[in-house]
C-alpha cells in the first residue's frame, strides 16, 4: 500500500485528468483542477488562522464542496480534521469542541442551513474563503499534537455514541487511504463513475468509503447534503453509476418506488451497496427487485476505518451474510469472557486487525485499553459467527443482547422477520428489564397505506420464530428515530421501553 498523505489521492487524479468533473452541488461543479486549486487556497487561508500540524480543527457543515475542500486543506496542512455534522445540537457541538480542544470551529455555510445557524448562535460572521462562503470562530488556546511520521492522525471521528457518550476516534492517513484504496479495487471504481454522494461525509462511511474512495478513483461525486428518494430517483436516470447507503435510505427508495413506478429509470446504475447498519434480507430483496441489481452488504465500524467485511460484486449474498474481510484484515471470533477462540463456527465477539484500526479513543486511554488488546487486535464489541467458506455473519451487539428466560435472542434475527412482512419498512428491537428476566420489545415502521396491526404482526412472528423469541410487545412508530446517518437510535427505543409502565395489550 502507498504512503504518504490523503491529499496524494487529489494530486494524482488532478494531475491525470485536471478538467474532469470532480465534485458537484447546488452551486455548480468543480473539475479536478479546480478542487485542487480550491484546497491549495483553503490550506493556506487556515495557515493564516494559525492552524497548523498536530491542530485539531472542527470543521461544522453538510455535503458540499466547501466542506470537501476543508477537510482536505486540514489533510495538508497536517491538521487533525474534526468533521461535525452541522444536524448536531450546539450542546452536542460544543462538547466535541471542548474534548477535541480544536484550535478553530469552521462553519461551511454554502450547503447547510443548520451550519449558518449554529454560526449566527456562535456569534461567528460569515467570511468569503477560497472553497466558499464559512465563518470562523476566534482561536483557542490549545496543545499541538506531536506528528508521528508514517502514522499521522487525519481525522479525529466522534462516534455517534448509541452505547455510551462519543468517544473521539484517531484514524491515521495511514488507514484512511487503506479503506480508500480498498474500496477502488473491491468495488471496481473508476474515472468513469458517478457516485451519488449523500452519505454524511462528517461520518467515517461517508468520508473514507465514498468521498476518499472516489477521488483515488479519479471518479465523480455528486454531493447531496439530505436524503430524498425522489432526488435519488432523479439522479439515477441522469446517469449515477453507484450509490452507497445505509438500510434506511434504501427502505425510503423502495418505499417512494412503491408508490411511483414498478422499475425507476436508472440507465447507468450499475452498483448498489449498503451499510452502517444491519441490513434485512428482507429489504435487500425488495431493493434487488426494484432495480434490477444485487444489494451488496457490508460490515465495518468507526474504530475499523470502517470496512472489516464486504460482498464484492462478483458474489452478492442473499442470507444476511456481511461478506468476506477485504483483503488485509485479519478476523477473529472470541469468547468476551474467556478471551479464547470459541469453536469454528460458533458466536463469540468479532475481534479485527488491520491497517485501518484506529491509534486509540483520544485522551480516553482506559476506552483505548479495553478495546485494542494485545496483538494489535480490535474488540469490536458486536456478536458474529464465521461460517464454512469464511463468510462473517453479524448476530448483534454485545451489549444488545436479550437473555430471555435463560436463552440468548439475538435482535437482528428477530428484526428480520419482521421486516420481511410486506408492511413493513424496518423494525428494531430491544430488551427491557422485568423481574429479573427481559422482554423482547419491537418497534416498527409501517408502509405507506399499511393494514397490518400489532396483532397480525404478532401472528406473522410466531409462525417464524421460536416462542423465547418472539416479541412481548409490537409498538407501531410513524418513524424509528435514527441518527444524521440513518442508523437507528436503540438507546432512545430502550428508554422508551424501559418507562413503559405495562405493555400494550
Amino acid at each position: 500500500m502507498a504512503q504518504g498523505l490523503i491529499t496524494d489521492f487529489l494530486a494524482r487524479s488532478a494531475v491525470a485528468a485536471p478538467a474532469a468533473p470532480a465534485l458537484s452541488d447546488g452551486a455548480g461543479t468543480w473539475s479536478y483542477g479546480a478542487f485542487a486549486d480550491g484546497v491549495a487556497g483553503s490550506a493556506e487561508w487556515l495557515a493564516g488562522l494559525g492552524v497548523g500540524a498536530g491542530d485539531r480543527v472542527l470543521i461544522v457543515g453538510e455535503n458540499g464542496h466547501t466542506l470537501v475542500a476543508l477537510l482536505f486543506a486540514a489533510f495538508a496542512l497536517g491538521a487533525w480534521a474534526v468533521p461535525v455534522n452541522a444536524r448536531l445540537t450546539a450542546r452536542e457541538i460544543a462538547a466535541i469542541a471542548a474534548h477535541s480542544g480544536a484550535v478553530r470551529t469552521v462553519f461551511a455555510l454554502d450547503a447547510s442551513p443548520a451550519a449558518a445557524a449554529h454560526a449566527r448562535a456562535a456569534g461567528a460572521a460569515p467570511v468569503p474563503a477560497p472553497c466558499g462562503l464559512v465563518a470562523v470562530t476566534p482561536a483557542v488556546a490549545s496543545l499541538r499534537e506531536p506528528r508521528t511520521p508514517g502514522d499521522a492522525v487525519a481525522a479525529l471521528i466522534y462516534t455517534s455514541g448509541t452505547t455510551g457518550s462519543p468517544k473521539g476516534v484517531m484514524l491515521s492517513h495511514r488507514a484512511l487511504r487503506f479503506i480508500a484504496e480498498t474500496t477502488v479495487v473491491r468495488r471496481a471504481l473508476s474515472a468513469a463513475d458517478h457516485v451519488y454522494a449523500v452519505l454524511p461525509i462528517t461520518h467515517i462511511f461517508g468520508l473514507s468509503n465514498m468521498l476518499l474512495g472516489t477521488v483515488a478513483a479519479g471518479g465523480r461525486l455528486s454531493l447531496e447534503p439530505r436524503f430524498d428518494p425522489a432526488r435519488a430517483l432523479a439522479a439515477f436516470a441522469a446517469g449515477v453509476t453507484v450509490f452507497q447507503g445505509v438500510p434506511a435510505m434504501f427502505a425510503r427508495l423502495v418505499e417512494h418506488v412503491g408508490a411511483t413506478v414498478r422499475r425507476p429509470a436508472a440507465p447507468a446504475l450499475r452498483l448498489l451497496s449498503a451499510g452502517g447498519s444491519p441490513l434485512d434480507p428482507a429489504l435487500a430483496a425488495r431493493v434487488e427487485d426494484a432495480f434490477g441489481l444485487p444489494l451488496l452488504n457490508g460490515y465495518g465500524l468507526t474504530e475499523a476505518g470502517p470496512t472489516v467485511s464486504n460482498t464484492p460484486p462478483d458474489r452478492p449474498r442473499r442470507d444476511g451474510s456481511v461478506g468476506w474481510p477485504i483483503p488485509g484484515v485479519e478476523l477473529r471470533v472470541v469468547d468476551p469472557v474467556q478471551g479464547s477462540d470459541v469453536p469454528a463456527g460458533a458466536v463469540g465477539e468479532l475481534w479485527v486487525r488491520s491497517p485501518a484500526v484506529m491509534l486509540g479513543y483520544y485522551r480516553d486511554a482506559a476506552a483505548t485499553a479495553a478495546t485494542m488488546v494485545a496483538g494489535g487486535w480490535l474488540r469490536t464489541g458486536d456478536l458474529a459467527r464465521i461460517a464454512g467458506d469464511g463468510a462473517v455473519f453479524i448476530a448483534g451487539r454485545i451489549k444488545e443482547l436479550i437473555i430471555r428466560s435463560g436463552f440468548n435472542v439475538y435482535p437482528p434475527e428477530v428484526e428480520a422477520v419482521l421486516a420481511a412482512h410486506p408492511d413493513v419498512t424496518q423494525a428494531a428491537v430491544v430488551g427491557r428489564a422485568a423481574g429479573g428476566d427481559e422482554q423482547v420489545i419491537a418497534f416498527v415502521e409501517l408502509r405507506p397505506g399499511a393494514a397490518a396491526t400489532p396483532a397480525t404482526l404478532a401472528a406473522f412472528a410466531r409462525e417464524r420464530l421460536a416462542p423465547y423469541k418472539r416479541p412481548q410487545a409490537i409498538i407501531v412508530l410513524d418513524r424509528l428515530p435514527a441518527s444524521p446517518t440513518g442508523k437507528v437510535l436503540k438507546g432512545a427505543l430502550r428508554e422508551r421501553a424501559a418507562a413503559m409502565e405495562t405493555l400494550p395489550g
